[in-house]
C-alpha cells in the first residue's frame, strides 16, 4: 500500500505566510499553545484571501493550556500559500501534506 503524501510539521510564533504551498498544500492536523482568548486563522493566498479555518483558543488562566484540532479525511486543501494569523495563542503547529 502506498502513502498519499509525506506529513510535515512547521510550528509558527506570529502571524504571517506559511510557506508551506506553492501551489497547493493541505492542512491535517492544527496544534496551539494558549496565551490569552483569541483565535488562529488559516486563509488561502494571503491575509486577504477566502478564511478556510477558524479556530477559538480559549484562555489559559496558567498561561500554559493548548488544544489540538484533528481535521478529518484528506484535511483542507489551499490552493494557494496557507496564510496563518495568530490572535491570543503563543505559538501554532500545524501537520500539512
Amino acid at each position: 500500500m502506498g502513502f498519499q503524501y509525506d506529513v510535515k510539521a512547521k510550528t509558527m510564533d506570529s502571524t504571517g505566510a506559511t510557506g508551506i504551498g506553492q501551489p497547493r498544500a493541505r492542512i491535517k492536523a492544527v496544534y496551539f499553545v494558549a496565551g490569552t482568548a483569541g483565535y488562529i486563522s488559516f486563509t488561502d493566498g494571503g491575509s486577504s484571501g477566502v478564511e478556510r479555518l477558524r479556530v477559538a483558543a480559549p484562555a489559559s488562566t496558567a498561561g500554559n493550556g493548548s488544544t489540538s484540532v484533528l481535521i478529518p479525511g484528506d484535511g483542507i486543501v489551499f490552493l494557494g500559500d496557507p496564510y496563518l494569523t495568530i490572535s491570543g495563542p503563543t505559538s501554532v503547529t500545524f501537520f500539512y501534506g
